[in-house]
């Protein structure tokens, strides 16, 4: 694999910490480095293979010499400066929703539709963490069985939102502890007028809601199912809750097949398929759970049964660690497969 020259977009977020990680564990071959981030984090220093750095402020002369640029810095950065970056030769691998649905930019998850990655013209968007986790399940079972209908909901995580959502979650817990009120800024979406404690709550709203009463977490969701399995007739809905948990989403899913296999077909299909690990033993109590997943590649599946009406129709439980394959190590699996191409 050649060497090349990497830059992190938002290096000093819970994403791009996390990019730093993978980086450091993996198998590309770095070159230079440079972090990049608003003017507000630039100067913070960051340690990486070893070596200290100095975060710089992101500005279209910061990708002069960059092959690979990952964002995870805000859709608004990346409009602004995604392009810029391309113009100086790098590849763009973006995780935010700014390029997603836009029929010029592939949405890839590298075990499912590695293929797509050929078709880039600058930019290719990471997608959604929680469908990440969703079409790896998905996708060997859409290939042996066929797929109709999937339905989704989800259980997701804190940090999803940003390490200020974290903050927020613990400092509530400690409030609630000491009897005190307490104090909501964040969620469910900072932008929207009213906020609710997460700290011993569920909270049924992930991003803000469209006209047709989904919420763009929903959205998202559905969208972007279609585009990556490439089946625009596939019937997806999607249910998006968040939770007062810190790491790790988890997800409730149906799915009608067009075949009616049995449990042991159901369950081999996903046993082998990469990327996925079953966890399935409820005789033991043995399944997915997100305190389990934190910091593992793997997306989890468990609780895998026949539903007891349909056929066609099964239910399975899906757990991965949002900030590890749900954002940056399905960005980094970009890269790979990227400089992998020209090997």
């Amino acid at each position: 694999m050649k060497t090349v020259n990497v830059a992190i977009v938002g290096a000093t977020g819970a994403v791009g910490q996390q990019m730093m990680k993978q980086l450091e564990k993996r198998k590309l071959k770095i070159d230079r480095i440079v972090f990049l981030s608003s003017s507000r984090s630039a100067g913070t220093e960051i340690e990486f293979n070893g070596k200290t750095y100095t975060v710089r402020e992101a500005v279209p002369e910061s990708f002069k010499g960059i092959d690979i640029a990952l964002f995870s810095a805000g859709g608004s950065v990346s409009k602004a400066l995604a392009a810029e970056a391309v113009k100086h030769g790098a590849l763009v691998i973006d995780n935010t929703s700014a390029f997603r649905m836009d029929p010029e930019v592939p949405l890839v998850v590298p075990e499912v539709n590695k293929e797509d990655i050929g078709k880039h013209k600058g930019i290719i968007a990471n997608p959604n963490c929680s469908t990440i986790q969703m079409v790896c399940a998905l996708k060997p079972l859409k290939e042996q069985f066929g797929l109709k209908k999937v339905i989704v909901s989800t259980y997701q995580a804190v940090s999803g939102a940003g390490i200020d959502a974290i903050d927020e979650l613990q400092n509530q817990a400690a409030d609630y502890e000491e009897a005190k009120t307490a104090d909501a800024k964040i969620l469910p979406v900072k932008s929207a007028e009213k906020h609710y404690p997460i700290a011993y709550n569920v909270i049924p709203q992930i991003d803000l809601f469209e006209d047709n009463g989904y919420t763009f977490e929903e959205m998202k969701m559905i969208n972007e199912t279609k585009k990556i399995l490439h089946d625009d007739t596939l019937q997806v809905a999607a249910t998006c809750v968040r939770l007062p948990v810190v790491t790790g989403h988890s997800e409730s899913v149906y799915v009608e097949l067009d075949g009616a296999p049995s449990l042991a077909e159901f369950r081999n299909a996903l046993a082998g398929a990469p990327g996925v690990e079953v966890q399935d033993d409820p005789v033991n109590q043995v399944y997915p759970m997100p305190l389990l997943s934190e910091g593992l590649d793997e997306v989890f599946v468990g609780r895998i049964r026949k539903d007891l009406d349909n056929p066609n129709g099964f239910h399975l439980w899906i757990v991965s660690d949002n900030l590890v394959k749900g954002a940056a190590l399905n960005s980094v699996q970009i890269a790979e497969a990227f400089v992998e191409s020209f090997n």
